[in-house]
């Protein structure tokens, strides 16, 4: 089992820039891929970035150039720093964490920290 908790959303000015991080806790070692997802009000929620164990991340076509994902192993932490923001932007980001459980992968979510973007 794993917890994630979540840090650095807040209020922002459109152009602006937030940086959140994730730390998990728990059976950390067992942790294969992390990632970053949002759900604004009315809408499902959605990735937004994500990075495996070796390295690999995918960002969604939305926020591509403007945010990236990042690890830090000595940390255990992972963070998104997200410039140029942009009211669209303005959501619950939800940190996740995939685990391989050996004969299945479990993911983990953490309670979401809220991004608003003023214009």
């Amino acid at each position: 089992q794993v917890q994630l908790v979540e840090s650095g959303g807040g209020l922002v000015q459109s152009g602006g820039s937030l940086r959140l991080s994730c730390a998990p806790s728990g059976n950390i070692f067992s942790i294969v891929a992390m990632g970053w997802y949002r759900q604004a009000p009315g809408k499902q929620r959605e990735l937004v970035a994500l990075t495996s164990s070796g390295g690999s991340t995918n960002y969604a076509d939305s926020v591509k150039g403007r945010f990236t994902i990042s690890r830090d192993n000595a940390e255990n932490t992972v963070s998104l720093q997200m410039t140029r923001l942009s009211p669209e932007d303005t959501a619950v980001y939800y940190c996740r964490a995939t685990l391989d459980m050996g004969t299945y992968y479990q993911d983990y979510w953490g309670q979401g920290t809220q991004v608003t973007v003023s214009s």
